[in-house]
């Protein structure tokens, strides 16, 4: 039996990854009562005793979690921003490519995608590996999630009784075009230049979409919808977490897609719409699912060596 150590459970993706574990019969929980939840020492001595420990934790916490844990044989996933562009930390996207799964199996440090990343990566990576964009493309993208994932303060004034009226409508952020999860965009989709990201916060709790427009005389070997569908549809074939949607999928809710039907599920679906002249890829996910916790047990289960999708919805 592995022993477990969730350091920050008290963040949505630290309750999340606790309540797809809770039940299994391969793993021990090591839980820090909440007196010593933030005492280094404590939380060192956890790091120590664990096989496996989350860094559910703001990126200096997790920085610090990472030098406690020196000298140890624990395996860290971090589903914080502070070890994704990091060449010495594996990028823990288990269908990235053929290899991925097996530098994650073997890999003592992971860094789990942001939640606004996978979904970008998951329809940009293949493109760029495939050849229909090359590293230099001018990629933009749009995207739409819920409140769940904005975090503590955000969450409670949008559940408070005192909820001022423009959190009632969808809100566009990150104007600056410095969005924290661009720079891993880039670089694991293999871009030379940054893309142009615009997300979206609505008044929702979980579930996002991200959208990545294109002209299909910008890209090589496509000629409409079906092309593109089927260079994601050979990429992600055989992958039980990602699943390229069949032509005509989204006339089953009228031409709508809607970001939160995926909400507790730790799955991800890809839907290819437009015409010939101009297609829009969109990846639907839970952004607490495959987003955040999903992906980060889906990872701990590739380092275990057990099924992919042991604890998580499907």
């Amino acid at each position: 039996m592995k022993k477990v150590f969730i350091d920050g459970s008290a963040g949505t993706t630290g309750l999340r990854i606790h309540e797809r574990l809770t039940g299994r019969e391969d793993i021990e929980m090591i839980i820090l009562d909440e007196e010593h939840r933030k005492d280094a020492s404590a939380r060192r001595e956890a790091l120590f005793e664990a096989d496996i420990a989350f860094l559910c934790l703001p990126d200096a916490a997790a920085i610090e979690a990472v030098e406690l844990a020196e000298g140890s044989d624990v395996v860290i996933i971090d589903p914080s921003t502070a070890h994704r562009t990091a060449d010495n930390w594996t990028y823990g996207f288990p269908e990235l490519n053929k290899t991925q799964r097996a530098k994650i199996a073997s890999s003592h440090r992971i860094t789990n995608p942001g939640c606004y990343a996978t979904g970008f990566i998951s329809i940009v990576a293949p493109l760029v590996q495939n050849g229909t964009i090359d590293a230099g493309f001018p990629v933009s993208a749009f995207a739409l999630s819920g409140y769940s994932g904005a975090g503590k303060k955000a969450i409670a004034v949008y559940e408070g009784a005192d909820k001022p009226a423009d959190f009632n409508a969808p809100r566009e952020y990150a104007l600056s075009q410095m969005h924290k999860h661009i720079p891993e965009m880039q670089k694991i989709s293999g871009l030379n230049r940054k893309p142009l990201f615009s997300p979206i916060v609505d008044d929702y709790y979980a579930g996002m979409f991200v959208s990545v427009p294109f002209y299909t005389d910008m890209l090589k070997g496509v000629k409409g919808p079906d092309d593109l569908r089927d260079i994601l549809a050979e990429h992600y074939k055989g992958e039980r977490f990602i699943k390229v949607m069949p032509k005509g999928a989204e006339d089953a809710t009228e031409g709508f897609i809607s970001a939160n039907v995926l909400a507790g599920r730790d799955d991800l679906e890809i839907f290819v719409t437009g015409n010939e002249e101009r297609i829009v890829v969109t990846s639907r996910f839970d952004n607490l699912g495959k987003g955040a916790s999903g992906a980060a047990i889906q990872n701990m289960n590739i380092v275990l060596g057990v099924d992919e999708a042991s604890g998580l919805v499907l």
